[in-house]
């Protein structure tokens, strides 16, 4: 017997709810231990360079100063975000060594007995760095001769051999050949900051041999595992505490400022406070990518779309955080919830010497999404119909092969567009109304 529902369907109330509107609530950052240290960034001030010198020897002078860290001082100086996930090269440094490929990328970490003096002393450090040319734009960083961002020798995240996520069904060219529309689209849009209430941030405190660490990560003990792997300590010697996030929305699941703060309270034996300032969580903190989509789509004068051919580029920035998994998500919904017998998708991870990009609420798959749809207004136009009525002409239907080889399996597209259609009073036709996601007559899995 189904035990009945006891909260679907009714308003529930957060258990942190009082205490955020309250201003209770004790986030990673407010906590206090004695004889706490801060840490603080020297970053570069050029998008590429090469990093010829370190001169700390002003900075050591600055009353409060504790200790410098540099690349030489990491374990195992790499993030190692993806590679948890079988995901790799390795390729972003926990503190820059031969060279800068962003700006604000970090090259010497601060310890201090005040944030004041960790900031004077990080003005103090002298950075001899030689200027690199430096490329901003998806499709310059693929030409012939583009400044090169990565230590692998070309701007693009390799999949499987190839310099792109690929998926094909069907033979897109001839399908184009036989349409009687063909719609084209290029498709935009920006960098976008997170902009947590709370900044990235952590607190790491030595505890007889263990570390614990207080953290704001979205994502607990992929952070652990990750500082475990940059420190090349046993992950029993961390102990992780979070659960008050304090705004993240997929940027704090990076792996950013625990590994170094955990290393400078090794390094110290003190309790070590590491939290971005507002400009650094702008700068430097990852944003969501970039995105250039072009779209191309055959459609017949009834407006069924027998052809669609996409390529699209993420801007990874300078290097790959979740962007590599974030383009297979998005080869795998480029050509979105229809059914389309014919579909050819190039997906290129782009590096450019920009902040790094990573996640961010459905990252892959939301600006996919965002083209697509104005991509079938602009079809529905084309061919004379409403925009409700293209999109139940070629939705889904469960049995409907997808792009990537994969049956539809419990699509509702033409439930959630009917159920939209009585919540917002649109008039739907009959035969609209009458439509379900049931496998189409014959059980034909090509959707036609």
């Amino acid at each position: 017997m189904t035990a009945p529902l006891e909260v679907v369907g009714r308003s529930v109330e957060r258990s942190d709810a009082v205490g955020h509107v309250t201003g209770r609530t004790r986030f990673a950052a407010d906590r206090a231990f004695p004889g706490m240290l801060h840490l603080k960034m020297v970053r570069s001030p050029l998008h590429h360079a090469r990093v010829r010198g370190i001169d700390l020897s002003e900075a050591e002078r600055v009353p409060g100063f504790v200790r410098a860290l540099t690349a030489a001082d990491v374990p195992h100086n790499r993030y190692t975000i993806l590679s948890l996930i079988g995901v790799e090269p390795e390729e972003e440094f926990v503190l820059a060594e031969d060279r800068v490929r962003f700006k604000g990328e970090a090259i010497v970490a601060i310890v201090a007995e005040t944030e004041e003096a960790a900031m004077e002393a990080v003005a103090k450090v002298r950075l001899d760095l030689d200027e690199l040319p430096a490329v901003f734009d998806v499709e310059e960083a693929l030409k012939p001769g583009a400044p090169i961002v990565t230590h692998w020798g070309n701007n693009t995240f390799m999949y499987e051999g190839h310099p792109c996520r690929r998926v094909r069904l069907g033979d897109v060219e001839a399908a184009f050949a036989r349409a009687d529309h063909i719609v084209e689209g290029v498709y935009n849009s920006s960098p976008i900051e997170h902009a947590p209430l709370e900044t990235t941030g952590c607190i790491a405190v030595p505890e007889g041999g263990r570390f614990t660490v207080y953290t704001n990560t979205q994502a607990l003990y992929f952070s652990l595992d990750n500082t475990s792997i940059i420190l090349q300590v046993p992950g029993n010697r961390l102990h992780f505490i979070g659960g008050t996030v304090g705004g993240g929305f997929g940027g704090k699941v990076d792996v950013i400022v625990e590994p170094i703060a955990t290393l400078a309270a090794m390094k110290t034996g003190r309790p070590v406070r590491f939290v971005y300032s507002r400009s650094e969580e702008m700068q430097v903190s990852s944003t969501r990518s970039a995105w250039r989509i072009y779209l191309k789509d055959g459609v017949t004068a009834d407006g069924r779309i027998i052809a669609r051919k996409v390529t699209s580029y993420a801007d990874s920035g300078a290097y790959s955080r979740q962007t590599p998994y974030a383009l297979t998500k998005h080869a795998a919904n480029a050509a979105g919830p229809y059914a389309i017998p014919n579909v050819s998708i190039d997906a290129y991870c782009v590096y450019t010497n920009r902040q790094p990009t990573s996640a961010m609420r459905g990252f892959g798959v939301t600006m996919a999404s965002f083209a697509l749809e104005v991509q079938m207004d602009r079809i529905a136009e084309t061919v004379g119909l409403d925009p409700w009525s293209i999109r139940f002409l070629n939705a889904y239907r469960n049995g409907d092969m997808k792009p990537h080889r994969k049956l539809a399996d419990d699509a509702t597209l033409i439930e959630t567009m009917q159920a939209a259609a009585a919540l917002v009073g649109h008039e739907l036709t009959a035969e609209q109304q009458a439509m379900t996601s049931a496998p189409r007559a014959g059980g034909d899995p090509g959707g036609r």
